[in-house]
């Protein structure tokens, strides 16, 4: 079993966060196949995993959204 440390990880605030500090979601790029993403306001929660493969899908479709 893998065992992945989640405190060593560098994050940054998503660029679909809002600006005024609210709604603030946090990822991590550090690991090559999983996104780890977080609330910015309830750091020491655990973060949710999701796989590159689906991570990607839903910014692309996040993306496609705002075009629309």
């Amino acid at each position: 079993m893998r065992v992945i440390v989640l405190s060593t990880l560098t994050w940054r605030k998503s660029s679909y966060s809002n600006t005024d500090g609210g709604n603030c979601v946090e990822v991590s790029d550090n690991l090559p196949s999983l996104v780890p993403v977080r609330d910015s306001k309830d750091t020491t929660r655990t973060p949710l995993l999701f796989t590159a493969p689906a991570w990607a899908a839903f910014v692309s479709a996040v993306q496609a959204n705002r075009r629309s």
